[in-house]
């Protein structure tokens, strides 16, 4: 299965974002109204950042800072992971597992198109593997496909 394949199964399928000039507590606003985990910082339309709920627990919340008043510039990841459409949805549990990260943005020759996390891979591998389950049910029963 392709990341194309789950980025196609999900129901929303936005690119929810913040600048790096947006307050923490903004993005956290944003975070909580869409429940989401993570927000892209994008600059005139390009990819610069990550904010996490993880970045949030480690370099706000731990280092005594405050929400309302510490950019997303001061907190994000800017070294971003990307994946392609094309990639296969192991190689990216591959990744997220080796960089101890849960989200990872997607583009489709070099533009960025969405964002999928681990809660979505999860998703389409169960949902792939209910319809191995019911194929071979199917075949052993001797009943049609369907």
């Amino acid at each position: 299965m392709l990341v194309q394949h789950v980025m196609g199964n999900k129901p929303v399928n936005a690119i929810w974002s913040v600048t790096q000039d947006n307050t923490v507590f903004e993005a956290l606003e944003l975070m909580a109204e869409k429940n989401i985990g993570a927000v892209l910082v994008l600059e005139d339309n390009e990819l610069i950042g990550i904010f996490s709920e993880r970045d949030y627990a480690r370099k706000v919340i731990l280092q005594g800072r405050g929400s309302r008043d510490t950019l997303i510039r001061d907190v994000m990841t800017s070294r971003v992971i990307t994946v392609e459409t094309d990639e296969k949805i192991e190689e990216c549990m591959q990744i997220m597992s080796d960089k101890h990260i849960r989200h990872l943005p997607v583009n489709r020759d070099g533009q960025l198109v969405g964002i999928i996390s681990i809660n979505d891979i999860v998703s389409a591998i169960i949902h792939e593997q209910k319809e191995h389950i019911n194929t071979l049910e199917s075949y052993i029963s001797g009943s049609p496909y369907s």
